[in-house]
């Protein structure tokens, strides 16, 4: 067999969710990043116990939808895989640029950029590569990217917070450590390692006292 893959450039258009308004009374911008087999607008219910009035949340879409088993009914999305990672992380940061340009997050005095599971890769990256200055990064039960060093954050003044489920099915006790080491050595001591009961899930507790 005699095949080439070859290459493209298009334009694409995607969606992302926001709750709340911005207004001159909001505190806190958070840009939040999901986890796999979420839509964006789904994962904004883990925010609704914030304040309205102070919490301004922005949540990108990943591009790649696909149906969820078992019943392949309902719809999720994923962000990278290990096809192509690099040219498919290029597609999320620039679709992040747009959705900052759109929502003007480059001016908000206090941004918190959040990531949950494989959402942490895609927020770590983006943060990394466009010197986002936000006042927290939290990092929710998610791979830290490997290609990633302390001085890709050098410029990083944030508070940092790496959250993890003590009975999470997809973290066994040597990953833990491992990413927690990892943690460490990008961000040194500006970074909190943050256990809490409970499984592979969003920890609200965490967001509320962000907040």
């Amino acid at each position: 067999m005699n095949s080439t893959e070859k290459e493209i450039s298009y334009k694409t258009t995607n969606t992302y969710s926001t709750l709340n308004s911005f207004t001159a009374q909001t505190k806190n911008v958070w840009f939040v990043c999901h986890g796999m087999g979420y839509l964006s607008r789904y994962f904004l219910k883990y925010f609704t116990e914030l304040n309205p009035k102070q919490n301004y949340i922005v949540a990108p879409q990943a591009q790649s939808k696909y149906y969820l088993p078992p019943n392949f009914k309902h719809v999720g999305s994923s962000w990278l895989t290990k096809e192509n990672t690099e040219k498919e992380t290029q597609n999320v940061l620039r679709y992040f640029d747009a959705v900052f340009e759109a929502e003007r997050l480059s001016q908000a005095k206090n941004l918190i950029v959040l990531g949950f599971s494989q959402g942490v890769s895609v927020a770590m990256r983006y943060v990394a590569h466009r010197e986002i200055s936000c006042s927290k990064l939290v990092l929710m039960s998610g791979g830290l990217p490997k290609e990633l060093t302390a001085d890709n954050f050098s410029f990083l003044k944030a508070d940092v917070y790496f959250t993890y489920g003590t009975q999470d099915e997809y973290l066994d006790e040597r990953r833990i450590q491992q990413e927690s080491e990892k943690a460490k050595i990008l961000f040194g001591n500006r970074v909190s390692i943050l256990p809490f009961t409970g499984t592979h899930t969003v920890n609200k507790n965490l967001i509320n006292t962000l907040a």
